[in-house]
């Protein structure tokens, strides 16, 4: 058996994601004035996602900017719209005092137009010591904002402003606000907005950085395409946000053709997977997709999909809302409608409330077998609306056997057991009380329609 992952021990992790700004109903621009402590709503949100097994909490934009969170403008500063520093420490607290771990968002790549060098750097022009704090800056013309330069943004946002992050006085600047929200507020964690388009040697440099004041501090990068081997371990982090098996999952459930979503984990994941040995971020969606509940084009797969999310290889996420089929889709104008105002009790008049009931299963499942949080990936046999897979323990525990149907109508599949996972009967843990039993080296098993099933030896 092959040696756990070096991120082994965030592998038990299963991760609830608030949009602060979005759940607590905040104004979408920053209006100044004094702060009004909304995040503290956050804190009547610990028992949902307890309920549903989550056990560590990921957090996003919460510092002082202009509008969605990602415009920057005060590190150190819990933003106005939802309270005080005071307020923070608290919902921290009282988070991790129900055992959540906390991640939030590093926002590294870029700044708001109101953060204070680049103010600086606006009213002093070249005499300003921030002139080479930010990329591109060009002072032979004008931004088309009406600067007296030019300069970089994200993506070609002029509104979030790209760091030089080459520079050292950046690198010191962004260095002191990790260690310092690490000191202050007891986090166990980053996700780094755009890390996709940050410079690796930063990412190791801030990797180094955090592993020296806290050995289990978990890093995890957006990263959308490449081989995300190149950040994680590559760069440092310990984990990204798995777009590939994202894009997989639900276009395989739409299509009726797991063939996609096998050969994406097999790529990843199987024998000689690119991944193998990793523990990357899986989700159904989040504030930047399409609610997943929107995206499915039968509602009805968001329980296979459930399933699914919780036993492929990975560190499984639930965006608010979603345990329960919250749909939103992106309009022309902004990402308003992913991340709406949403209180606890607004989960109890979704649709889909069996679905609740499914996470705090399949969590409780995960959580129980070890299988399925560091084991291997070997896939048992896949058609265009079944897909079966087996997770092999590495050090400990027993082989687990997933089953997924995703056709209206009930199947029965018939494989072949590997020479390790021979044994004569075989229980199911999502539907307690059902048994098969192996005729030699072969199991017949029947799966109920846009359902599955978790198999483990009896």
């Amino acid at each position: 058996m092959t040696s756990l992952p070096s991120t082994a021990p965030w592998a038990d992790a299963f991760f609830y994601h608030l949009y602060p700004l979005g759940v607590c109903d905040a104004p979408w621009t920053n209006p100044g004035g004094d702060a009004v402590p909304r995040l503290r709503k956050l804190i009547d949100w610990i028992d949902p996602a307890a309920r549903i097994g989550c056990n560590a909490l990921l957090l996003g934009p919460i510092w002082e900017s202009g509008t969605h969170g990602y415009d920057t403008v005060d590190y150190s500063t819990l933003d106005r719209r939802l309270g005080t520093n005071l307020d923070l420490k608290d919902v921290l607290s009282a988070w991790k005092a129900r055992g959540f771990r906390i991640v939030l968002d590093g926002v590294f790549n870029h700044c708001g137009r109101g953060f204070a060098p680049f103010a600086d750097l606006q009213a002093r022009g070249r005499e300003s010591p921030f002139a080479d704090w930010f990329s591109g800056v060009d002072f032979s013309r004008q931004s088309p904002l009406g600067d007296r330069f030019s300069y970089e943004g994200w993506n070609g946002h002029l509104s979030l402003v790209k760091f030089n992050l080459a520079n050292a006085g950046v690198r010191a600047f962004l260095f002191d606000t990790v260690g310092r929200w690490i000191d202050d507020y007891g986090i166990d964690g980053l996700r780094l907005d755009a890390a996709d388009v940050i410079d690796h040697d930063f990412l190791r440099e801030l990797s180094a950085f955090c592993k020296r004041k806290r050995p289990d501090f978990w890093l995890m990068g957006e990263v959308i395409h490449g081989n995300y081997n190149d950040w994680a371990p590559g760069a440092g982090l310990d984990s990204v946000t798995n777009y590939e098996l994202f894009k997989g999952l639900w276009s395989s459930l739409n299509d009726s053709n797991f063939f996609e979503v096998a050969w994406t984990l097999n790529r990843q994941f199987g024998p000689e997977g690119l991944y193998r040995d990793q523990n990357y971020a899986i989700f159904g969606d989040n504030h930047d997709v399409d609610r997943l509940a929107s995206t499915l084009n039968d509602q009805a797969h968001l329980y296979c999909h459930a399933i699914l999310t919780a036993t492929v290889p990975g560190i499984p996420t639930v965006y608010y809302g979603s345990e329960a089929g919250l749909e939103g889709r992106k309009t022309p104008t902004g990402d308003g409608p992913l991340r709406p105002a949403l209180s606890p009790t607004d989960l109890d008049a979704l649709p889909h409330q069996p679905l609740r009931k499914l996470w705090t299963q399949v969590s409780a499942i995960r959580r129980n077998e070890p299988a399925l949080r560091t084991g291997t990936y070997l896939q048992a046999f896949v058609t265009h609306r079944q897909l079966g897979f087996w997770r092999m323990p590495r050090h400990e525990g027993h082989p687990v056997l997933v089953l997924a149907n995703s056709d209206p109508a009930a199947s029965t599949l018939t494989l072949k057991l590997p020479q390790e996972c021979s044994f004569p009967i075989w229980v199911d843990l999502l539907n307690p009380g059902e048994r098969f039993e192996a005729q030699g080296q072969s199991l017949t098993v029947s799966v109920w329609p846009k359902w599955g099933r978790i198999l483990v030896p009896a």
